[in-house]
């Protein structure tokens, strides 16, 4: 008998022959993750798996040097980009010629058409600009398995193009409901002062949140606001969302029902962490700022790839269900952890380790 060819995933296949580097765990520091040579990219990169991060997305980290560029890219998957560190531009162009570009800073959110080809500059000669990348490229390998059909295609999606506007930090506020308002733009040019947020009360004291359509991609992003010294109530959904850390002050807990304890994620700027399916999560402010958080995933209000995330759009939190936990349902111990935790916030800022 012949070697069998079967449980094959077409996407740690081609990763392993990128040759870069490979970070797993729960939860990771993305700004302390050691990139190397990708020569793919023209600059050094890692890519970073979470246990949950699913079967439809992946996210990547490249280092672009002080005042470098990287390599020209085009590929058939579709990517949402956060800038962690550094400045810098980005040109992109469509295959008749057509370019937009848009300079970009720490905080820096934005989303390209399909297919066109762009390069990340750095305009820093000082420092390295680093970039968290997430993309549906696991799905799209396992799909088409054939490299130079996901990088070499010359397709243009012309009619995702979009609007020139939505490149220069402008866009569109669409009213729907609490925790569903809507705003459209390619380019969020920094997503830590970004005023739009809209109050969602249903999902905790303090609350606000912001849900981004990316132009005519279907990758999904938001911000969502836990309040001063406030926290969110515990829900659950399905896998593969990446949460990447805006806020500083503050932690997470994960747990799965029957579990007897909590998994803590502290939270830092840049901090990676990921729910899997149906785990239960929740997120906590101690400091007297409001905590930011961005996660990411595929398949946006726009364009929904499964019913699941059909489901969770059309979801509404001002109605009691079974995916959130009500503060008065919740397990005591949440509270008096959260408390104590306040309570050390409150004497570090009183003896001057941290700025009100």
């Amino acid at each position: 008998m012949g070697e069998i060819r079967w449980l094959i995933d077409a996407y740690l296949d081609w990763l392993g022959r990128e040759g870069v580097p490979v970070v797993e765990d729960v939860a990771v520091d993305l700004l302390s993750v050691e990139t190397k040579p990708w020569a793919r990219m023209g600059a050094n990169g890692a890519f970073v798996h979470t246990h949950s991060r699913g079967d439809l997305c992946s996210l990547y980290v490249v280092d672009v040097p002080p005042g470098g560029a990287t390599a020209p890219q085009r590929h058939l998957y579709e990517e949402a980009m956060f800038v962690l560190d550094g400045q810098g531009s980005t040109v992109v162009e469509r295959p008749n010629g057509e370019r937009r570009s848009f300079e970009w800073g720490r905080g820096s959110l934005w989303s390209l058409p399909l297919n066109t080809t762009y390069r990340l500059f750095n305009t820093s000669g000082q420092r390295r600009a680093r970039i968290a990348s997430v993309t549906n490229l696991p799905m799209v390998m396992k799909q088409f398995r054939n490299d130079d059909f996901v990088f070499c295609t010359t397709f243009d999606f012309a009619e995702r193009w979009g609007e020139e506007r939505y490149y220069r930090g402008d866009g569109t506020f669409i009213a729907t409901r609490e925790m569903r308002n809507l705003w459209e733009a390619n380019f969020i040019p920094d997503t830590l002062a970004f005023d739009k947020l809209t109050d969602s009360p249903s999902r905790g004291k303090g609350s606000k949140n912001i849900q981004f359509i990316l132009g005519e991609t279907t990758m999904a992003a938001h911000i969502s606001e836990v309040g001063v010294g406030s926290y969110k109530m515990a829900h659950i959904h399905g896998e593969g969302t990446h949460i990447i850390q805006l806020g500083d002050e503050g932690y997470s807990l994960y747990w799965r029902e029957g579990d007897t304890d909590f998994r803590r994620v502290d939270w830092r700027f840049g901090m990676l962490h990921s729910p899997g399916n149906d785990e239960w999560h929740q997120h906590f402010n101690v400091s007297d700022r409001p905590g930011r958080y961005l996660p990411m995933s595929y398949g946006g209000y726009r364009f929904p790839f499964t019913g699941a995330q059909r489901r969770n759009i059309q979801h509404d939190y001002r109605k009691k269900s079974a995916i959130q936990i009500e503060y008065a349902d919740e397990d005591p111990r949440i509270r008096a952890l959260f408390e104590e935790e306040r309570a050390k916030y409150i004497e570090r800022r009183r003896t001057g380790r941290v700025t009100a």
